[in-house]
């Protein structure tokens, strides 16, 4: 894992770009000179600071002037964040690939015995964790397979010990699925699960799992995994304990475009009903890559659809503060355009990911960007870098990156 600050952590002391300074300032945008005339009432609603309907987003979609949708994103962008955009330094720790689901979409799952399938020890994520807490990391990611014979217990007492050997490092584990399994093999609520895990050390929870809130698409590629509204009952759940979570949709299967909005609606839905300072932190559209699974004739997803995926989430959820490209689903590249449109957020440094592989294929899990790249990318696009923790808290950083503290 590799951690590099050679200009220090403030923006405007960068000495790569020492005319770079953060700016609040929002363009203006005129509805008038949109190209396309469906796109014009939309924009005088999100000038107006009022949610967009089902039929608004779907002209969204359907719209070829991607030019204005890209304006009306970046305006709802720039009113929240300025020139700003963040990214961490994190590690991913998939803890098992043993799963009792074989959801068609997954080319992770395994079964035990099978080739290629593994399960961690303690020690692996107590020493995994410890490289990264060396290294300068903020944060571990803990997410795994539904593991058929692993008591509850041994995931609190993973959580006890992440926190006693690394009190500083931030956990967010466990998707909604996981915790669902939880309930299963520990007979607790929901409730009692989320409370016992965050006794043990749990600060936040990603937003996996959460796929496409439709019934029919569940029953297609999904059968068997938890439907909606039971991934929706452990987010609230969560947000009721003070637990933040993040949230995510897959996109590019066999969903429709107006699944997609109905899926973002809920989540907007979800997002009102959270206690104040609770709730949702950041949307994250996952771009779905067919190779190696069980839908591997599909497509998958062009530039220019995750582009506009990213966008309409910005547009839609104007109650979410961040929206996230996740680097390994839609590529680095595409990652730094997508901050003109609608991104705030390029993820962090991630090191090992196991769950999709988008180059490489089977044995591709070492997928890293280091802190000077992401900041290049930041940079070459127009925007300020400034690293965040899990919470969104600006991280100051002592000179050779290792020493870090949550600026005041």
């Amino acid at each position: 894992m590799s951690v590099v600050l050679e200009h220090g952590n403030s923006p405007a002391a960068d000495a790569t770009v020492p005319w770079m300074v953060e700016d609040r300032g929002v363009p203006a945008m005129d509805p008038g000179e949109f190209a396309d005339g469906a796109l014009r009432p939309i924009a005088e609603k999100v000038l107006g600071g009022e949610y967009l309907t089902a039929e608004d987003g779907m002209a969204l979609w359907e719209t070829r002037d991607i030019f204005s949708l890209g304006e009306m994103a970046n305006h709802m962008r720039r009113q929240k964040h300025g020139n700003v955009a963040y990214y961490n330094i994190n590690r991913h720790i998939n803890y098992s690939n043993i799963c009792a689901l074989a959801c068609k979409f997954c080319e992770f799952h395994r079964k035990r015995g099978e080739n290629g399938a593994y399960e961690f020890s303690h020690d692996d994520v107590f020493r995994i964790a410890g490289d990264a807490a060396a290294a300068g990391a903020t944060e571990v990611h803990i997410v795994g397979g539904l593991h058929p014979w692993l008591p509850f217990d041994w995931y609190l007492e993973m959580l006890r010990g992440l926190r006693t050997r690394f009190p500083k490092l931030h956990v967010k584990a466990f998707t909604a699925i996981e915790i669902n399994h939880f309930t299963k093999i520990s007979k607790l609520s929901t409730r009692e699960v989320l409370t016992a895990l965050k006794e043990a050390g749990l600060g936040s929870m990603p937003g996996g799992g959460a796929e496409v809130f439709d019934d029919r698409v569940h029953d297609e590629v999904f059968k068997g995994k938890l439907r909606a509204d039971g991934w929706m009952e452990v987010h609230r759940t969560a947000h009721q304990l003070g637990i933040r979570t993040n949230a995510t949709i897959l996109y590019g299967h066999v969903e429709s475009r107006a699944e997609r909005i109905g899926h973002l609606i809920k989540l907007r839905e979800l997002q009102d009903e959270a206690p104040k300072g609770a709730g949702f932190q950041t949307i994250i559209p996952l771009s779905f890559i067919p190779e190696g699974s069980e839908l591997g004739h599909l497509p998958g997803n062009t530039g220019l659809e995750d582009l506009k995926m990213l966008a309409i989430s910005r547009l839609m959820l104007p109650n979410f503060e961040h929206v996230k490209a996740f680097w390994i689903m839609q590529s680095m590249k595409l990652s730094q355009v997508s901050l003109s449109w609608g991104v705030d957020d390029l993820d962090g440094t991630v090191v090992w990911y196991d769950i999709t592989k988008r180059e490489g294929g089977a044995g591709n899990q070492h997928q890293e960007q280091t802190v000077e790249g992401i900041r290049r990318l930041i940079v070459e696009a127009g925007f300020v870098p400034v690293e965040r923790d899990t919470l969104y808290r600006r991280v100051v950083r002592s000179a050779d990156g290792k020493q870090w503290s949550v600026a005041t």
